[in-house]
């Protein structure tokens, strides 16, 4: 396998559009400056979900606003570095228009990946671990192409206000989670045990969880979470040899 050259950074759950325009565009600016340093030395650029609040493609149509930083993410890839963006609860309608105005490469379900032998699984981390089972149920009804459809018959107006007022329903829950409950209560936790039970990586790498963690699994592994950039600004970094989960002060 090749020697990596360059870093590869992870960032996760943005939100861009809560709680309200002004400190969402505060937030955007400093993910753009974030994203500006980052690529000075960067091999590739993981966001690992939710980077909007509530997000839906209609085939001719899209959510307004966030033109800084989907500018940005051009920019990058233009420049030949890969952008991979993942889906998230709050942005899982994302049918190919980041990717053909973007570049990126875009995933719905979490992916391996191994660089100077060092393996991690990475992805946004909702629908992982046990119970949660009504979000596991919406999320199957919600990636089902039949509802889509339908839902894509609503017009933008209606649509993606609704998308947007669910959205904020489920953020509003999530916000007042940030307290970490235990390795045995923690589900992506749980997940990251019982998939060490069958295979190995050295890292694991999530979103999701608004909580920033670097937690030791086991012997040799260790669970990242990404935290967010609403509360905590935070950040990892893989630099060929270690891994760090870092905070964003500029």
């Amino acid at each position: 396998m090749p020697e990596l050259k360059g870093k590869i950074y992870f960032a996760s759950d943005f939100h861009l559009g809560i709680p309200d325009a002004a400190s969402s565009l505060e937030r955007e600016k400093r993910i753009v400056r974030w994203l500006t340093e980052a690529e000075k030395d960067a091999a590739e650029i993981f966001l690992v979900g939710d980077l909007f609040d509530a997000w839906f493609e209609y085939k001719r149509a899209v959510p307004k606003g966030f033109i800084r930083l989907l500018g940005k993410i051009a920019e990058i890839t233009d420049r030949g570095i890969p952008v991979h963006v993942f889906t998230g609860n709050h942005d899982m309608w994302m049918f190919g228009y980041l990717e053909k105005e973007c570049g990126v490469k875009l995933y719905h379900a979490p992916i391996e990946r191994e660089w100077n032998g060092k393996k991690f699984f990475i992805g946004h981390g909702d629908g992982l671990g046990p119970g949660d089972h009504g979000y596991k149920f919406i999320k199957k009804v919600f990636r089902n192409p039949a509802a889509q459809w339908f839902y894509a018959r609503l017009h933008p107006n209606f649509g993606l206000w609704l998308a947007d007022f669910f959205s904020r329903k489920g953020y509003d829950k999530k916000d007042a989670e940030r307290d970490y409950h235990g390795d045995d209560k923690e589900f992506l936790m749980v997940f990251c045990k019982e998939y060490l039970a069958k295979r190995h990586a050295d890292y694991f790498i999530f979103g999701h969880r608004h909580l920033p963690l670097d937690k030791k699994v086991g012997e040799k592994s260790r669970y990242i979470n990404l935290g967010d950039w609403i509360v905590y600004n935070t950040y990892a970094v893989f630099d060929g040899n270690e891994l760090k989960l870092l905070e964003y002060k500029g």
